[in-house]
Parts: C-alpha cells; sequence; structure tokens
C-alpha cells in the first residue's frame, strides 16, 4: 500500500514537473521580464537604501519617497536627453531625405570619374540602393507595432522594478520559506554576498561609464563631431555591457565622423584607441577587480550566452548573473579542500 502511495506521489511530482516546464516555456519572455526587473531592483535597492538614510532636521525620508525621487531623476535625465540630443539627428534626417533626390546624380558623376569605376555599373548599384532604402522604410513602418511592443515590455519592466524595490523584501522572505529551516541561514548568507557583489559591479561599472562618457564628449566635441553630446552619452551608456558596447558604439561614432572627413574618423579611432590602453592597463584593474573578480573568460562566455539567450538584454544582464551564479557555484558546487 505504501509502496503504491509512493508511485503516486513520484508520478504527480513527474506530472506536476512537466507541466511547470511548459508553463515556464509558454511564459517564457514574461519571466525574462520579470528577472531582469528583479535583477535591476537589486542593483538599484543600495541606492535607495542609501537615500533612505540621508536626514535633514531630524527626519529620514520613507522608501517610497526614495523611490519617487530616483524615478524623478531618471525621467529627467531621459528629458533632457531626448531635449538636446535627438533633435540635430532628426534635423539631419530630414534634410537628408528631401536633398537625397538631387544629390544622387551628381554623386553618379563624381564616381564616374574614378578610373575603371564603368566597369563596376554604378547604374545598377545606385539603382539597388535606392530600392533597398525603399524596403528599410517599409519595414521601419511595418515593424512598427513590434516597435511598441517592445516599448510596452520596457514600461512593464521598469514598473515590476519598483514593485521589486517596495516590495522585495516580501518577496525575499517568502522565496526563503520555501526551503528547509536548516538551510535558511546558509542560502540567505550566499545571497547577501551576491547582492554584495553585484552593488560592487554597478559602482565600479557606473564609474567607468561615466569617465568614458565624459571623455568621450569632450573628445568628440574638440574634434567637432557631429551630434557630439549625444554620441558621448551613448558611448557611456553603452559602457555596461562589456566589449560589446564600446565596439558598437565607436562604429557608430567613426561612420558619423567620416561623413564629414576621413581626418576626424582617425581622430576618433586614435582617441578610442588610447581610451582603450588606459582602461584596461589602469582603471579596470583598480576598479572592478576589487568589485566583481571575474575572469575575462568567465565575463566572455556570459556575454555569449546572455546575447544567444536574450539580445541586447542578456547581454545587458549577464554579467551579474555571472556573478550571482559565481557565488552560488563557490557555495554549493565548488569541492573545497579542508587541511
Amino acid at each position: 500500500m505504501e509502496s503504491r502511495k509512493a508511485v503516486r506521489g513520484h508520478i504527480l511530482f513527474t506530472i506536476a514537473v512537466l507541466v511547470g516546464l511548459y508553463i515556464a516555456w509558454r511564459l517564457l519572455k514574461e519571466l525574462e521580464i520579470i528577472y531582469v526587473s528583479a535583477l535591476f531592483a537589486v542593483i538599484l535597492s543600495p541606492i535607495v537604501t542609501s537615500m533612505t538614510k540621508f536626514e535633514r532636521r531630524g527626519r529620514r525620508i520613507s522608501r517610497g519617497i526614495a523611490i519617487v525621487i530616483l524615478v524623478a531623476a531618471v525621467l529627467i535625465a531621459l528629458t533632457i536627453f531626448f531635449a538636446f540630443g535627438l533633435p540635430p539627428v532628426l534635423h539631419d534626417l530630414r534634410q537628408f531625405s528631401t536633398e537625397l533626390p538631387q544629390r544622387i546624380p551628381a554623386a553618379i558623376a563624381r564616381l564616374n570619374k574614378i578610373p575603371l569605376a564603368g566597369k563596376f555599373n554604378l547604374d545598377v548599384l545606385i539603382q539597388r540602393a535606392e530600392s533597398a532604402l525603399t524596403a528599410s522604410a517599409s519595414f521601419l513602418f511595418t515593424s512598427l507595432p513590434a516597435w511598441l511592443s517592445h516599448i510596452f515590455d520596457i514600461l512593464a519592466a521598469a514598473f515590476l522594478c519598483i514593485y521589486f524595490m517596495l516590495e522585495g523584501e516580501y518577496a525575499y522572505r517568502f522565496f526563503l520559506s520555501l526551503f528547509p529551516y536548516r538551510d535558511r541561514a546558509r542560502l540567505q548568507a550566499t545571497l547577501q554576498r551576491a547582492e554584495l557583489k553585484i552593488g560592487k559591479w554597478l559602482f565600479g561599472q557606473g564609474l567607468l561609464m561615466l569617465i568614458l562618457g565624459i571623455s568621450s564628449t569632450i573628445a568628440f566635441g574638440l574634434l567637432h563631431v557631429r551630434y557630439f553630446l549625444l554620441l558621448g552619452i551613448l558611448m557611456g551608456l553603452f559602457n555596461i555591457i562589456p566589449i560589446a558596447g564600446g565596439i558598437v558604439t565607436i562604429a557608430l561614432v567613426a561612420g558619423i565622423a567620416a561623413l564629414d572627413s576621413w581626418t576626424k574618423m582617425a581622430g576618433v579611432l586614435i582617441f578610442y584607441a588610447i581610451y582603450v590602453n588606459i582602461e584596461n592597463a589602469y582603471l579596470t584593474p583598480r576598479i572592478m577587480r576589487s568589485s566583481v573578480n571575474l575572469m575575462g573568460l568567465t565575463v566572455l562566455i556570459a556575454l555569449l550566452c546572455g546575447t544567444a539567450l536574450a539580445g541586447v538584454v542578456g547581454a545587458l544582464v549577464a554579467v551579474p548573473t555571472a556573478a550571482l551564479v559565481t557565488v552560488l557555484l563557490e557555495e554549493y558546487a565548488v569541492q573545497k579542500e579542508w587541511r
């Protein structure tokens, strides 16, 4: 009789696991949003906690007010960014689109003066380029609903992040209650170490982002690169994605600089080459080694897996996730030698 009950229990457990995996597969996108928002809440919670410790006239602000101040600061920064950074770009794009039909004949005449240019059938290439531009415009129009869905996902993640910062302590206690009482203290200590490691990563990465953003803005401004303020901010922001973020943004800046002159493009590339060497030789060893202490191979594997699983979002959370996994493996999987 007891053996039959045990068999039934195993069967029900297997069915429950399969149903859970099926539901998780169907809700993969929603689970990704929840994970990203929870991870960002963990990263931002130390900032909110430090704000609540600030006293003025013997009073401390509440956690809710601190979150409101943080959200307001982010919204103000985004407003300034879009108000001063995007209008010049949009103006040049409109001017370029209106002047493009007039520039094409002059461009063809210049290209035909190049030696051996007639062998490449430039007229056909120009026609294909025009059709490609038309297809790109139609693609942007047809993909508008997908972009709107991404905006909805970003807003949902932002609201979830706010609620995690407000009520995350209750969710954390509920999560710990799922484990046996004797194992909770060890798990809690491990998660606290992971939180500390991720918080140090945020501080170190934020400092590197600030240094790159300021130095890029100054360098691009001195080189008179178009949209130098917008591009400098993007250089700093995309530096949150190790390796890939810098490569993508410097390729974008170099392309924009090349529209004016090859000299500006060379200046941009020389600046970035100098900065990368300074960052790798001086800044990163002193800032990041004491914060995350992850091997370069671990970071590359995390970026590769994160990008394959969730694209840009996966690359964004790859390093803090790697830090979390590393702490859990060190505690529960690594076999330590005791002497």
